[in-house]
């Protein structure tokens, strides 16, 4: 028997690159939006619904980042509404454990997954530095080792929390020390479902040993095999079995009547989304200095990029580039070879859409991922706000279906129980 692939939608918004000048553009913080993106996903039969988490807004050179989007809303309070307009469809929060508190945080996922029948997800992430800390409390944020640290040990109190089903609990670790009495009962999937989404040693570490899921970042099929195979690989030393943990990476798509109407397609979508302002912000991040007077359909700086860390010149984004020279002369050698401007050589190595082409060729690359084990599904990030996901819904799950590698009803109320978790 084949695979079933897992779908789920996520909803650009925050630190996201949508083209929110297309006049098909809605709002991202309008429940509207977050209506009709969910409905469409439940209509075709998706296992969950993801919302990503901004907790500041970046800055560039002391200004607000031009891809940021004021206004994103509390993730729990629009999932808690969605539950209401759906049925089937799982609700997924990224919900940070650097600066919540456990027992908070279990309660509200608790309470979701009561009110949705079941169908509440965390996804669990960590953060970085001091810029959002100052939102949180004074000066306050984790150094490296301690972030996943804390992010383990949360796991392990929310668990214990939502086990607890009334009875006393007393939780002591290096991070937290709590005792009482958990005021919501066992949920009707008996806990939320947990993701994670980092991807460095800690990260799946992390994940393989608590994680349901990973939101993985791979999109080239060797590569996601290789981090399919090493996630899958660290099961057994939790006493876990390889059907225990879903890798999901997040993927974009372009379709069109034909493949070349797919390609120019995605043409347009990426020098929409990469504005020539954009792409001089985004040369920014590598070289670490002002570019502000530099052509962005022009060559790029013939200066070596700034190494000092320290002093970073775009704040709420974590270090993209270990190695800043090495990169930039990566870089250097492929707008060279290819002759291209500093906006063209954006567009090719930010690159977000992964699968272009007619519905059949969409559906057929989407199902070889899944069945040469580069991942179990996707979670699918179109580029337009709400309706983005429309013709994905309208043109690929059908042939997804016809193939038998995707539903044609949902097996189970809870999500747990789609995702064929125990």
């Amino acid at each position: 028997m084949p695979k079933q692939i897992i779908l789920a939608a996520h909803f650009p918004g925050v630190n996201n690159a949508t083209v929110w000048s297309d006049p098909r553009s809605g709002s991202q913080i309008e429940f509207s939006s977050f209506d009709h993106l969910a409905r469409t996903a439940e209509r075709g039969k998706f296992d969950f619904f993801f919302l990503a988490e901004g907790l500041r807004l970046r800055e560039q050179r002391g200004l607000i980042h031009d891809l940021d989007v004021v206004g994103r809303p509390d993730t729990l309070t629009v999932l808690t509404a969605l539950a209401a307009v759906t049925t089937h469809l799982g609700l997924a929060g990224t919900l940070n454990a650097t600066f919540h508190e456990p027992y908070e945080l279990a309660r509200q996922l608790a309470t979701l997954d009561h009110l949705s029948g079941g169908r509440a997800a965390w996804n669990v992430v960590t953060s970085h530095g001091a810029f959002f800390g100052e939102n949180f409390r004074r000066g306050g944020f984790l150094d490296h080792a301690d972030r996943y640290k804390r992010a383990g040990e949360f796991i392990e109190a929310a668990r214990t929390l939502w086990d607890s089903d009334g009875r006393d609990f007393t939780i002591t670790s290096s991070q937290f020390d709590i005792k009482g009495r958990f005021g919501v009962p066992r949920s009707p999937q008996g806990r939320p479902v947990v993701l994670q989404a980092g991807d460095s040693g800690e990260g799946r570490e992390l994940a393989a040993r608590y994680a349901d899921a990973i939101f993985s970042r791979h999109h080239e099929l060797g590569d996601a095999q290789q981090f399919y195979s090493d996630v899958k690989g660290r099961l057994p030393a939790y006493g876990r079995d390889r059907d225990s943990l879903k890798i999901i990476p997040g993927v974009s798509y372009v379709l069109g009547d034909t493949d070349a109407d797919a390609q120019e397609k995605a043409h347009y979508i990426r020098r929409q989304q990469v504005t020539p302002q954009t792409a001089i912000l985004l040369l920014e991040q590598l070289w670490n200095q002002d570019l502000s007077s530099y052509d962005p359909e022009g060559p790029l700086p013939s200066a070596d990029p700034v190494l000092d860390e320290g002093d970073t010149i775009v704040k709420g984004r974590a270090g993209m580039f270990p190695d800043r020279l090495k990169t930039a002369n990566e870089w250097r050698a492929l707008a060279e070879a290819k002759k291209l401007s500093i906006r063209d050589l954006i567009i090719e190595v930010t690159g977000r859409q992964n699968f272009v082409g007619t519905p059949d060729r969409v559906a057929s690359l989407l199902n070889e991922y899944v069945q040469t084990d580069a991942c179990d599904g996707f979670i699918l990030v179109p580029h337009l706000t709400p309706a983005g996901l429309d013709d994905f819904v309208d043109q690929v799950v059908p042939l997804l279906q016809e193939r038998g590698v995707f539903r044609t009803s949902y097996e189970s109320p809870t999500l747990r129980g789609n995702l064929g978790l125990a």
